[in-house]
């Protein structure tokens, strides 16, 4: 069985929705109804105490059904008993009550007396929702709300069941228990007297009940709609009526009346309803019972003593009359005469006792029949109408109708004189206060008819009954009562269209002799002239106005006014041609105040028939009304009174203060401001900003709304209705006009000089006067604060319990509109009008209980309005006011103000209708307010209105909303269950989007990240099955729905990627959330707890098509061609002569400000203004057209008004389709940062995540290349691609086993788990298609090149690159011996795949090189960066010279050569540009580096050919910073040199040196003793022209040298080895300086060289590659050059500087021991190393540690990993560390062989060639002893070197050690001599 909450839901979802229901709607209505028969048969059925069910309560251990025991203490068994005896509930339904209360709010804490009314609150709330249910399904089938039939044949047939069951007799007990004053009904005498409501706000309970009595009252007239009523249900019906009527005796309690009214009411619908479907083949079901006809009209007939009942009683025998008279039709003969005598006997009573006028003063004119429900009100109305036309339409009744106007023609009536000033307008007083006491029965009658289609005039829509009544009615008046009767109803009959035109026809002269049009003008002429020869002659009195003549000529107004006011637009036009009468008398002091009056409202209907009755009325207004006399001011401090004037004047101000105000009646000035104000609202020109207008406003400001407290009022009505005309004109002021700077400063001047009042009129501004008044806190500021102060609860009783209830509320809504715009302008002027006038919030926080009570009107639910001005105000001073929350916390209403915000947004929620404009959804607002003050300084309005703890600091606050009634709780509870989805579409986004903005908040964050990581709500991640994935809704009917879906599923997707980022998965709550999260995105998953691994199932990709993940369902929704967004508006517009003023409109840059066309939505679109639009529209037409509204035809008018409804058609589409864009981009947004999220940082422990990339990958490629791809969402796509690639690029090298299994393998260091070569050539193939493009843009390519880029790098290596193929071999002889692993068949997959790669770059090839090489030459800079590197990787890729030769016919790198020579870098503000420029270099300098290392010789010729020197030569002088003769000193220590130095050196000069020597490779294709070889030449010359360069670059400090510095003395050293032996001459100095360097180098010990960590972290590798390229250098001089080396210079200090000396064979010596002990360390380094790798398994944890932090591997290693990813880092290290041990070797072996070939040409040629002259002598001098000397320290050196074991260095030896053995044999030969 459903809950009564749940059963509510169903049906309002169901039947109340603004779209057709469902068929999974329908069903589940279909299962609720069918699930909760029971309890709608026989509502509030309950199970009484029961003494064993209390003896288990007081066991203290209860079994509820459906769970198991729950025991209970001693204050549970208290509060369960007491329930149970105030509520008469039984006990276990008692206990089950606490556990819900428990489960709702939490009852921890809590007083004993707090869980009492909780619980009692949840019973009732309960109660209510299920009658509440039976309403809404009553009121489904009886009100026609377009169901579709079957449906609605459905329910009428499970209603009809019900009723018949029983229902209505339940329904008329329960009216009668409940009224009881026992435990069932309103309760006992020691009852508790409050409950808890849903929100936490104490109610009474005696008005809940009161209140369910209503509804179940309101169920009983619509279940009389629905099936009849028996005999027994009337009887029953009218014995409760008897009962509820004597108890409203006298009171003034809405609801009891209202109670009454719906016995009343079902009384008169049984009649009728069963009369009217009575006939002669179908029997009325009452008037077929016999004796309950006879039996129920001796009841009816009955009189009785009580007033009220004997009131209802009369309607009742009215309704029984009318029943007879209808039955009388369709009855035998036999029972006719009886029949009429009980009609007559009816009828006899009802007129004598005037039950018209009881209906009229005791029912329809009440404030609690007025104030009933709408369709209650529409439905008693309309049972009236068929009253009434069924009673008029009877002969009987017409003859009693005709006897009484008879009667009433006849009776004497009196004409009175006016000069009382008695008081009637529009017939609308209480009877008791008009001159009559008794009103007659059929002035009644007519009044009665009046009242009925006051509020309902489509009944009067085809009703000739009425019709033909009114004929007969407006003939022979001769008294004015039955008169103005007449006219009042033809009044009202004239409030439709149809209506009055009837009318009118009615008046034109041809139906009544003496009522017509022409009457109401010649009596208004006839005064006319009658004052006017009274005033020609000076000796007479003007005459009276005759009270008759003046009530007569009221009525005829109203009835013109009506006529006016709804009649056709085009034919009224010409209905009354001549309106000068009507303003005639106003000007004369005789004629009543109440006449002026309706004279005025009449002139105000003639103002919006046409622009030029309007200036007619202006005119005629000024001719014959009465002036506005303004006194002047006196002046501050004055004793005079000069505001009196010396004569008196009939003015307004004289009628106000002198007529009016004695009578107490206030009709004329109430008119008088009416029509002012229709007239101002009308204007169209403000250049004079209201000036005109001043003294309106000096006289209302002055005269009517700063005293209007102080007056005294007959009617209260009055009051209310010249506040809100004064309130009109003050809104309309601020409204329509704004304040210049010259007001600014004209009112700041004054300021400092004289007060305000001395201000001349005629300088005055009415804006400028109500800002100052305000910002001072003068009359109206009090006043309208005097309005608002009484408080929300006193102004809902007067709504409620007065007439005049809607005009207060009127008052209340003008006030906040009035207070919302003066916040709105006092903050330009504030600042310049100090001191003497404050900001207005400055002024309200004067006194804290106004802004208390203004924040306070959001409890006024009666108005939605006025709830939206309260939120208004409450945003506007929560950004002004730093203080509100403290001041909100000191009033007694904080906690209520908390909870009237949350029942507000609740009540929203609950709603069944759409809100088209956000701007008036109370929801929205809510939300927006909440959204806007998070980021303001704590305590702001949103921690006050969520419940956050503002007594300690907000971040520290444990979030309850179980335990506290908030915003919050409300939001979380729409956010849980989402209802109601296309009506609470905005509440659900931007629900959404403040949890997405708490959780971003810094001071927010951490309680609501741990509220929402809870098992109740895990970050709603549950949705991304509903709406995450659901179906957009259909762009052409529900477009705005489609948009808020977009951006629920945005808010939704960032709030889950904002989890997945920051969630402390540390914590059980956030990793069980974060699991889930990915689980629901990538598909359905299982966690292994042991090893911290998420297992993922992936569909097959057979049945991808079947089932997809989310993640991918999620991006398939986003994939649609974004709607056109074009500022063009239609083709058929463009051709009229309105499209280019709308173009000029939109695009004039004037528009764009504040006050222009466009604005900004609560989601920031910048938007059409569709009001600023239209009015632009029609101000330009106007301008350009001035005739069109003064002389233009109706036909050119009709043309305009249909343009601009076409472009603000238009206007319309263009805004929801950019906010349909935007949408589409927000959740594309929110998609690719859960994706780039979860890939880069969730994904980890996945087995499967490598597949999971590839279809993120592959997927967003796809959605790039879609032709409905945008540019901003392919950018973004692309970046999600990057991001994948990234990760496939790290997954490459991670073994899956690695996760599993127990055991590292040497093989999983080589594991790739790269894609098939099919998967990469497609994704190669989607790239290229995304990046050719037809719709692209640089910015987009400069991302798609970094894909393509980041493709090539992940398709580079197959094994990994950190690890040398020597070691691999080393490591995996046992894999490749047992077949395991084939390095040859790697080779071949990555040779295919690079060939697969280069044929499909190949096949677009022309057009990718046109798109890079577009970007290379005309792009910007960072454009043209990524296309340097695209080239520089298609070059690289290009094993057949292909791409070379297409960029060689291109002539680009001729271009590109030229190009780098007009480079310069000058930055001196550290700017981004110039960096720009000189990385744009360095890229163009890679791409020549690459063709010429790439091509080897040949590409080095290309670049040789083409000039390459000179622009190299140029480029390097544009950006060398020259000063005096020398380059400026080189250092990248900070705070040395500038960092344009560090810039210039690292992307400048060196690439240029790297350059340089990939071209001197051209020198060994030279012949060698070709010295005048021109490559040769080129590179000398360089290097001359760059002498400071290279001489810097030897000259540094080797031991305090950097990576950048080694490299570029690596390059100069090798440069200079390459070319300078060619060159003879030794100027240059650069021969010694190569000899210094040695000498610096060669003379360390091996410390320096093994040093891997210095102080400027250089590497041992750049030192050792150093050392090489000088060995080089000097073996080529020794051998080329037969240059021949001392032992040694005879000094033993190898530190010492070495001057310009040559190297000395002794110092090759030195340098050879330190290589020797290098390379015996390395290899035993490697040694270890490799067996540690073999030995992995076996080491401990602690070992495995020592050696991740030895290599500083701390971050790649969490404290939960386990020990088998411990052992595969530490491996992989190991095996990283054994590489550049290798390489190291290989290095070191090379400098060692070429220091031992310099030995051995030494001694070789000493030996052979000892007597050759031209072979400079080994040895000289007495130098032999040197000779043995090192001799005997060299053989020591060879025996290390020749004992060398291949096994355990990892090289072949045989060469080397052969060498080693020769020059041993030599050395030992040197001894022996």
């Amino acid at each position: 069985m459903v809950s009564a909450k749940q059963l509510l839901s169903t049906i309002e979802s169901t039947l109340l929705g603004t779209t057709a229901p469902s068929a999974s709607q329908r069903i589940e209505l279909i299962h609720a109804l069918r699930s909760s028969l029971s309890s709608l048969q026989s509502p509030l059925s309950i199970s009484p105490p029961k003494p064993s069910d209390r003896a288990q309560v007081q066991s203290k251990e209860v079994r509820l059904p459906d769970s198991g025991s729950i025991p209970l203490d001693d204050q549970d068994v208290h509060i369960a008993l007491k329930l149970s005896d105030d509520l008469h509930l039984n006990e276990i339904d008692c206990v089950q009550l606490l556990v819900s209360a428990n489960q709702e709010w939490g009852l921890q804490g809590r007083t004993p007396l707090d869980i009492l009314r909780l619980a009692g609150g949840l019973w009732y709330t309960e109660r209510r929702d299920l009658i509440t249910a039976l309403y809404t399904l009553l009121r489904a089938i009886v009100l026609d709300q377009g169901l579709e039939a079957d449906l609605q044949a459905d329910i009428l047939k499970y209603v009809e069941d019900l009723i018949n069951g029983g229902l209505r007799q339940r329904l008329i007990t329960l009216i009668k228990e409940l009224n009881r004053e026992e435990p069932a009904g309103v309760g006992g005498p020691n009852s508790e007297r409050y409950i808890l409501d849903s929100r936490g706000a104490l109610v009474e309970r005696r008005a809940v009940v009161c209140r369910e009595r209503l509804i179940l009252g309101h169920c009983l007239v619509l279940s009389l709609l629905v099936v009849r009523a028996s005999p027994k249900d009337v009887k029953d019906i009218f014995s409760t009526l008897k009962d509820s009527a004597g108890d409203i005796g006298g009171s003034t309690d809405i609801v009891k009346n209202q109670i009454a009214y719906s016995l009343l009411f079902s009384l008169i619908i049984s009649l009728i309803s069963d009369a009217l479907s009575a006939s002669p083949e179908r029997m009325s079901i009452l008037s077929h019972d016999a004796s309950f006809k006879h039996d129920f009209h001796e009841t009816v007939m009955a009189i009785g003593n009580n007033q009220m009942i004997e009131g209802c009683m009369h309607c009742v025998r009215l309704a029984w009359a009318v029943h007879l008279m209808i039955i009388l039709d369709v009855t035998d003969a036999r029972e006719t005469n009886n029949d009429v005598r009980n009609i007559s006997s009816c009828l006899e009573l009802v007129f004598s006792n005037n039950a018209f006028q009881f209906l009229l003063n005791s029912v329809l004119r009440t404030p609690a029949y007025q104030n009933d429900d709408e369709d209650m009100i529409y439905m008693y109305n309309a049972y009236l109408h068929k009253l009434i036309t069924s009673f008029l339409s009877h002969p009987l009744a017409r003859d009693k109708v005709k006897e009484t106007k008879e009667k009433a023609m006849t009776a004497l009536s009196p004409y009175k004189m006016s000069g009382s000033y008695d008081y009637v307008l529009d017939g609308n007083m209480p009877p008791q206060q008009v001159s009559e006491s008794a009103p007659q029965t059929f002035v009644s009658l007519l009044e009665f008819v009046s009242e009925i289609y006051e509020k309902e005039p489509e009944l009067l829509s085809g009703n000739d009954v009425l019709w033909t009544f009114v004929t007969f009615a407006g003939e022979d008046h001769t008294n004015f009562q039955t008169l103005v009767a007449f006219l009042k109803m033809l009044s009202t009959l004239a409030s439709s269209e149809e209506g009055a035109s009837k009318v009118y026809e009615l008046l034109q002269g041809r139906t009544f002799r003496s009522i017509s049009w022409a009457t109401l003008f010649d009596c208004l002429s006839i005064y006319e002239e009658k004052f006017k020869q009274s005033l020609q002659n000076s000796g007479l009195i003007l005459p009276e106005f005759q009270e008759g003549d003046a009530k007569a000529l009221v009525a005829y107004l109203c009835v013109l006014r009506k006529v006016m006011e709804n009649g056709n637009p085009i034919e009224r036009k010409t209905w009354f041609p001549d309106i000068e009468p009507l303003f005639k008398l106003l000007s004369y002091e005789n004629v009543p105040p109440y006449l002026k009056g309706a004279l005025r409202d009449s002139i105000s209907t003639f103002i919006h028939i046409s622009p030029n009755l309007k200036d007619t009325v202006w005119g005629f207004l000024e001719q014959y009304d009465l002036p506005v006399v303004v006194a002047p001011q006196i002046t501050h401090g004055s004793t005079s009174s000069t505001h009196i004037m010396t004569s008196q004047v009939y003015d307004m101000r004289f009628e106000l203060n002198e007529v009016e105000a004695r009578s107490e009646h206030y009709p004329s000035t109430i008119s008088f401001l009416n029509l002012l104000n229709a007239l101002i609202a009308e204007e169209r020109d403000a250049t004079d900003r209201g000036r005109r207008f001043i003294g309106i406003f000096r006289f209302i400001y002055d005269h009517v709304f700063g005293p209007f407290p102080q007056r005294a009022y007959a009617d209260p009505s009055e009051k209310w209705q010249l506040v809100v005309a004064c309130l009109q004109h003050f809104q309309m002021i601020l409204s329509m006009y704004d304040i210049k700077d010259e007001d600014i400063d004209i009112v700041a001047t004054q300021s400092h000089l004289v007060t305000p009042q001395s201000t001349p009129l005629q300088m005055q501004l009415p804006v400028i006067e109500l800002l100052k008044d305000f910002m001072s806190g003068k009359t109206v500021f009090r006043n309208i604060m005097g309005i608002l102060l009484p408080g929300v609860d006193s102004i809902i009783a007067d709504r409620t319990n007065q007439t005049y209830g809607l005009l207060l509320e009127k008052s209340i809504l003008l006030s906040l509109e009035i207070i919302i715009l003066v916040l709105e302008k006092d903050s330009s002027v504030s600042d310049f009008w100090r001191p003497l006038y404050q900001p207005f919030d400055v002024i309200l926080s004067q006194d804290h209980n106004q802004i208390v009570a203004l924040l306070e009107y959001i409890r006024y639910d009666f108005h939605p309005q006025i709830q939206q001005r309260s939120i208004k105000i409450m945003s506007i001073l929560s950004s002004r006011m730093v203080g509100l929350v403290p001041l909100l916390l000191k009033s007694n209403s904080s906690g209520l103000l908390v909870e009237d915000y949350a029942a507000c947004l609740e009540l929203r929620s609950e709603g069944c209708q759409i809100i088209e404009n956000t701007s008036d959804d109370p929801g929205v607002l809510i939300l927006q307010l909440l959204i806007d003050n998070i980021s303001r300084p704590a305590p702001n309005i949103t921690h006050f209105l969520l419940r956050f703890d503002l007594d300690s600091p907000v971040e520290r606050t444990v979030l309850q909303p179980k335990f506290n009634y908030s915003c919050l709780k409300v939001i979380l509870d729409i956010l849980e269950m989402l209802p109601k989805p296309d009506v609470n579409a905005m509440l659900h986004e931007f629900g959404f989007q403040l949890l997405y903005e708490l959780c971003s908040d810094p001071l927010t964050c951490g309680p609501t990240i741990d509220l929402l990581s809870t098992k109740k709500y895990q970050f709603f991640v549950k949705h991304l099955d509903n709406i995450g994935i659901a179906p957009l809704p259909k762009r052409n009917n529900t477009q705005p729905l489609r948009i808020s879906s977009l951006h629920q599923r945005a808010w939704l997707l960032k709030l889950l990627a904002l989890e997945l980022h920051v969630g402390n998965v540390t914590t059980s709550n956030h990793r069980e959330v974060c699991q889930n999260i990915v689980a629901h995105l990538f598909g359905e998953s299982e966690y292994d707890i042991d090893h911290n691994i998420l297992h993922i199932t992936l569909e097959d990709p057979a049945n991808r098509a079947i089932g997809r993940s989310k993640v991918l369902e999620l991006l398939e929704i986003i994939q649609f061609r974004s709607p056109d967004t074009t500022m063009k508006h239609s083709e058929f517009l463009s051709h009229t002569k309105f499209g280019p003023v709308a173009d000029d409109i939109l695009g004039n840059p004037s528009t764009y400000e504040k006050g222009g066309v466009y604005y900004y939505s609560e989601r920031g679109d910048r938007l059409i203004d569709l009001n600023a639009f239209r009015d632009t529209l029609w101000q330009k037409c106007n301008f350009e057209n001035p005739q069109l509204s003064t002389f233009g035809s109706e036909a050119e008018l009709e043309e305009v008004r249909n343009t601009v409804q076409q472009l603000l058609r238009w206007a319309w589409k263009h805004n929801k389709n950019l906010e349909e864009q935007a949408a589409q981009l927000h959740m594309l947004t929110g998609w690719a940062q859960i994706v780039e999220i979860s890939a880069s940082r969730k994904l980890s422990s996945m087995e499967n995540r490598s597949e999971i990339l590839f279809q993120l990958l592959d997927a967003s490629l796809n959605a790039s290349s879609s032709p409905d791809c945008s540019l901003k969402m392919a950018g973004m796509l692309t970046q999600v691609s990057i991001t994948c690639m990234a990760k496939l690029r790290d997954e490459r090298f991670i073994n899956p086993s690695v996760l599993n299994s127990d055991t590292v393998t040497c093989l999983d260091v080589i594991m790739t788990r790269r894609m098939s070569n099919g998967a990469c050539h497609s994704i190669l193939y989607k790239i290229m298609m995304a990046i050719l493009k037809h719709d692209t843009s640089e910015a987009l390519r400069r991302r798609q090149y970094t894909l393509l880029l980041s493709y090539f790098q992940y398709c580079q290596h197959i094994l990994d690159p950190d690890v040398p193929t020597t070691v691999l071999q080393s490591l995996l002889v046992e894999e490749q011996e047992s077949g395991d692993l084939d390095l040859e068949k790697i080779d071949q997959d990555q040779a295919e795949l690079a060939r697969a790669n280069l044929s499909i770059l190949r096949k677009e090839a022309q057009s990718i090189l046109d798109l890079a090489i577009k970007d290379a030459t005309q792009g910007s800079e960072s454009g043209k960066i990524m296309a340097f590197f695209v080239l520089d990787a298609l070059i690289c890729i290009d094993h057949e010279k292909f791409f070379l030769s297409q960029l060689q016919s291109r002539g680009f790198l001729r271009s590109s050569l030229m190009s780098i020579s007009s480079v310069s870098y000058q930055d001196s503000t550290h700017s981004i540009d110039p960096l720009q420029r000189l990385c744009a270099l360095e890229a163009h300098l890679a791409l020549l580096l690459r063709i010429s290392y790439k091509y080897g010789k040949a590409g080095a010729q290309i670049l040789f050919t083409m000039g390459a020197f000179e622009h190299i030569a140029s480029c390097l002088v544009h950006n060398m910073q020259i000063k005096g003769n020398s380059i400026r000193r080189f250092d990248t220590s900070f705070g040395k040199d500038s960092f344009a130095d560090v810039h210039r050196q690292r992307m400048v000069v060196s690439p240029l040196l790297r350059l340089v020597f990939s071209l001197t490779s051209l020198v060994e294709t030279s012949d060698f003793f070709e010295v005048k070889n021109k490559i040769v030449r080129e590179v000398v010359d360089f290097v001359k022209g760059h002498q400071l360069l290279f001489d810097q670059v030897l000259r540094q400090d080797v031991s305090d040298a950097d990576e950048l510095a080694m490299e570029q003395m690596n390059l100069v050293v090798g440069i200079l080895s390459k070319v300078w032996p060619y060159e003879e001459g030794g100027e240059y100095g650069f021969v010694q300086g190569l000899f210094g360097l040695m000498h610096t180098l060669f003379s360390r010990d091996s410390s320096f060289l093994s040093s891997a960590q210095s102080k400027q972290k250089k590497s041992e590798l750049s030192v050792l590659r150093l050392c090489f390229s000088l060995s080089s250098y000097l073996y080529f001089l020794v051998k080329k050059k037969s240059l021949r080396l001392q032992v040694s210079n005879n000094s033993t200090n190898y530190n010492a500087p070495a001057g310009q000396q040559q190297p000395t064979l002794s110092l090759l010596g030195f340098l050879l021991n330190t290589v020797t002990t290098a390379l015996e360390n390395a290899a035993e380094e490697k040694s270890i190393l490799l067996n540690k790798i073999q030995d992995i398994n076996e080491l401990a944890r602690q070992e495995v540690d020592e050696i991740i932090n030895m290599c500083a591997l701390e971050g790649q290693v969490a404290s939960s990993d386990n020990i088998q990813k411990r052992r595969y880092v530490a491996m992989v290290e190991m095996c990283r560390v054994a590489g550049n041990r290798d390489r190291l070797i290989t290095l070191v072996l090379l400098l060692a062989e070429n220091l031992l070939n310099i030995f051995f040409i030494h001694f070789q040629n000493s030996s052979l060639s000892d007597s050759n002259e031209d072979v400079k002598a080994l040895t000289y001098g007495d130098v032999g002893e040197d000779l043995n000397t090192f001799c005997s320290k060299l053989v020591p050196i060879l025996e290390r070197l020749e004992v060398l074991r291949e096994d355990k260095v990892g090289h072949n030896l045989k060469v080397f050690q052969r060498l080693v053995t020769s020059l041993k044999e030599l050395t030992i030969q040197r001894l022996g001599f």
